[in-house]
């Protein structure tokens, strides 16, 4: 005879309850936060959208929500259910946000997961990704993996100081590089290095060359290897081709405490239209415009964002907080800006819709990025934002208040353009073409200028940086030495794409290593150390980064000798002690007794001279150094009699 007592039927009732496929009495929303959702003032929506481990009354298992407006019914889907598109039915909220949601018990940390989407229109079915996961299936598979982000950070030194690092008034030597393609293991099937691998590896060298920080090409989660991340599904995630998100954790961390920033590649401007991500996510037009001529991107066969939908605008700074909160992120290179700035671009008539004035500005994005760079500088101060922008928008990096996108720099596309089609001309026409190097100083101080030589100029069919450069293998090395050395003088931060820094011959590929091999060899070793060592004189001399935004800081010296093709100025520091002076010779002849006027006397002393043999160069210069004389030149009391070297430029500190 069983004589167990009887069994409340209160506990029996919550057992059942526990066993349930969904339980729809938990949430992690507010009516605070569907408030500021409809709004389009919720930017930490990566707390309440998406899935979430968690516990209910005892109950271990994930939260799960997800915008879908216009959708009939949304089950989540997965390993944990056989894929039963049934069983486990979310349930719309009662508030009219368009959002669902329910907590599934039993669910552990890396279930994979999808949401099944039944539309009102048209009985549209698909099964989409969580645009909200913390971490995606390794592409070529497309399903969400639940996941949390516990991580024990150890860059609190780095944290507590980096408002001096991230400064406006500080050095900034940004080594722009492609995770995937930077180094390989050639004896492993040519494989990625995983997050952990590449931050030993990379801080050792970014270390040894001077640089103060990285930025990496998108590595939010792509389906499409080939987009370099430029087409982003996963804006909360980092992809999987490299480990998890806290490998990636660990590769900013380990960074931070080598003293490097990390600065990412954020893109809000289009997004693909693979079936798993974004595009018609719930059978209507959600993220997207439903007019293709303000919806879809013609050049990049891409969607845009609808920038005047709330629920679109919290989504993206949300994205935008999440790095700089969660992966301690110390920047955002924002891409494609101007395709965000105007309904016309890359149009022709008749395919794009004047705004509302009748003009070609995009009034909805414009509002958009101020909001961001708002959103952002309130939350992160310590931090920035930078655009590329490659028109002549006005004031991008000016503070919202006074009318400005709000940036805190802009990538200085006309000084690359310029530049760059200046040094492809054979040094006997240079003499013509005078303008492209002087005619960026006229701009220089409009805006927070970025100097890039970035990836983009390296890739479809452009060759590398030492191929634009002419001349014979020792000339066009000379030219490459000349063209850093003239960057690293001029104002504005300073970004090099990586395999720039030793010359790489080989166009960038993003399906293998640098040509890491060449090092072996003068030309390209020199390269490095002549990088090496511009890197590190500019981090040390704040007349070289201090006012990088002030006309205070440059004095031209000489910009009317186009004959010789010799440019000479003088870049200053706060203090008025603080100076450099930067002579370049953009021709191959030596320049003997050659005059240049300077503001005092005393002792030049020659600090980097690119055509020294440590180089790879011919070791012309000046000894070491040379004696101001007491003859007035170019509206200077003193001047030097310097010897220009060929193809060269001369850095001196009095």
């Amino acid at each position: 005879m069983n004589t167990a007592p009887l069994e409340d039927p209160i506990i029996v009732v919550e057992r059942k309850r526990k066993k349930e496929h969904v339980i729809h009495n938990v949430s992690l929303l507010t009516d605070f936060d569907v408030h500021l959702f409809r709004e389009g003032n919720h930017f930490k929506l990566y707390d309440k959208l998406g899935s979430h481990l968690m516990d209910a009354d005892g109950v271990k298992g994930a939260y799960f929500a997800v915008w879908a407006p216009n959708a009939e019914r949304v089950s989540v889907t997965g390993d944990f259910n056989g894929w039963n598109k049934e069983s486990h039915l979310l349930k719309p909220r009662e508030d009219s946000s368009g959002i669902w949601e329910g907590f599934i018990p039993g669910i552990k940390k890396g279930a994979i997961y999808k949401y099944h989407i039944v539309s009102r229109h048209y009985g549209y079915r698909v099964d989409k990704g969580d645009l909200f996961a913390f971490h995606w299936e390794t592409p070529p598979k497309t399903a969400s993996i639940v996941w949390d982000l516990n991580y024990e950070w150890n860059d609190s030194k780095w944290m507590a100081n980096r408002h001096k690092f991230n400064s406006l008034d500080a050095p900034y030597s940004i080594y722009e590089l492609h995770l995937g393609s930077w180094r390989r293991v050639p004896e492993e099937g040519n494989r990625f290095l995983n997050y952990r691998e590449i931050a030993h590896y990379l801080a050792d060298y970014v270390k040894e060359m001077g640089f103060t920080h990285v930025e990496l090409l998108p590595i939010m989660e792509h389906p499409f290897y080939g987009s370099w991340g430029y087409q982003t599904i996963g804006y909360f995630a980092p992809t999987s081709r490299y480990g998890t998100p806290q490998d990636f954790m660990y590769f900013v961390d380990y960074l931070h405490q080598n003293g490097i920033g990390v600065i990412l590649d954020w893109v809000p401007s289009h997004f693909p239209s693979d079936e798993h991500g974004l595009a018609y996510f719930d059978g209507t037009y959600l993220f997207e415009h439903s007019d293709p001529k303000k919806g879809y991107h013609p050049e990049w066969n891409s969607y845009i964002f609808n920038y005047g939908r709330n629920e679109v605008r919290n989504f993206l700074i949300s994205s935008a907080l999440f790095w700089l909160d969660k992966y301690h992120i110390d920047g955002l290179r924002v891409d494609a800006v101007a395709s965000m700035l105007y309904l016309d671009y890359a149009r022709v008539e008749g395919e794009w819709i004047p705004n509302k004035y009748g003009g070609n500005g995009n009034l909805e994005a414009m509002s958009f990025l101020k909001r961001f760079n708002e959103a952002v500088y309130e939350a992160f101060p310590d931090v920035q934002t930078m655009a590329e922008e490659s028109t002549a928008w006005p004031m991008v990096s000016k503070p919202t208040s006074v009318g400005g996108l709000g940036f805190g720099m802009k990538w200085n596309m006309g000084w690359m353009h310029d530049t760059l089609k200046y040094f492809s001309n054979d040094p006997i026409y240079r003499k013509y073409h005078h303008d492209q190097l002087t005619f960026s100083i006229w701009y220089s101080f409009s805006e927070n200028f970025v100097l890039p030589l970035s990836h983009d100029e390296v890739v479809h069919g452009k060759g590398a940086l030492v191929g634009k450069m002419p001349g014979d293998e020792r000339q066009r090395y000379a030219n490459l030495r000349l063209l850093f050395g003239y960057m690293y003088g001029h104002p504005g931060k300073k970004l090099l794409f990586m395999g720039g820094e030793f010359g790489q011959w080989k166009e960038w590929g993003h399906d293998e290593s640098l040509e890491w091999h060449g090092l072996q060899y003068t030309t390209h070793n020199g390269l490095r150390k002549w990088v090496k060592d511009l890197n590190h004189f500019y981090r040390t001399e704040p007349a070289l980064y201090e006012l990088d935004f002030s006309i205070n800081g440059f004095e031209w010296i000489d910009f009317y000798d186009w004959e010789g093709s010799v440019i000479s100025f003088i870049r200053k520091g706060k203090h008025t002690n603080e100076m450099i002076l930067v002579v370049c010779n953009f021709t191959p002849i030596p320049m003997y007794n050659y005059r240049v006027g300077v503001p005092r006397g005393g002792f030049w002393k020659e600090v980097l001279n690119s055509d020294s043999e440590l180089y790879g160069g011919s070791n012309m210069g000046n000894s070491g150094g040379v004696e101001a004389a007491w003859v007035p030149s170019h509206g200077r009391s003193h001047s030097l009699f310097l010897t220009l070297p060929p193809l060269g430029v001369l850095f001196f500190k009095s």
